[in-house]
């Protein structure tokens, strides 16, 4: 069976630049072994990365966060360098959510880690769950940061509601 393994927003603004936590920090090594664990099977690594423009401060979202990140082409659009693969589909996505999974992919089971939490990853897994409702979408608690620990546990508990398997 085909793994892949999609790793949410793994950027330099949410780990360590304008919008970086101590807990994203803390999830990188993580990261990079559960990156490491697929790519040795064989397996398929996705990244996908928050992308804004310039305009971004004009936007909704620069509206209620008026914090300019992950602006396309800058330091912090990039993915953190200690867990990058160039060898990697990258993707790019305009929102929280990629809407387009099931356009460019056929999954039989997808692992989900990266930040935020509850934002971008538990966007995604519920987005993925629509599209693919078939197939198990499990998302590591210890491969994630959120926003805060108590809202990174209340978006955990949503998608086990969502029968997204958390581990």
């Amino acid at each position: 069976m085909k793994k892949t393994l999609i790793v949410i927003d793994m950027q330099n603004d949410f780990v360590s630049g304008v919008l970086g936590t101590a807990e994203a920090q803390a999830i990188v090594p993580a990261v990079k072994a559960k990156i490491k664990e697929y790519l040795d099977r064989g397996d398929e690594v996705i990244f996908t990365r928050d992308t804004h423009g310039d305009d971004y401060m004009t936007t909704n979202e620069g509206k209620h966060l008026p914090v300019p990140h992950c602006i396309k082409g800058t330091d912090g659009w990039g993915i953190v360098p200690e867990i990058d693969n160039a060898d990697c589909e990258h993707i790019d996505k305009l929102n929280f959510g990629y809407p387009d999974w099931n356009k460019a992919h056929s999954f039989e089971s997808v692992e989900l880690i990266g930040v935020c939490t509850d934002i971008c990853v538990v966007s995604n897994a519920l987005i993925l769950k629509a599209q693919f409702p078939e197939i198990d979408i499990t998302v590591d608690g210890s491969c994630c940061a959120g926003v805060t620990p108590e809202a990174h546990n209340a978006a955990l508990q949503t998608m086990k509601s969502c029968q997204i398997i958390v581990k």
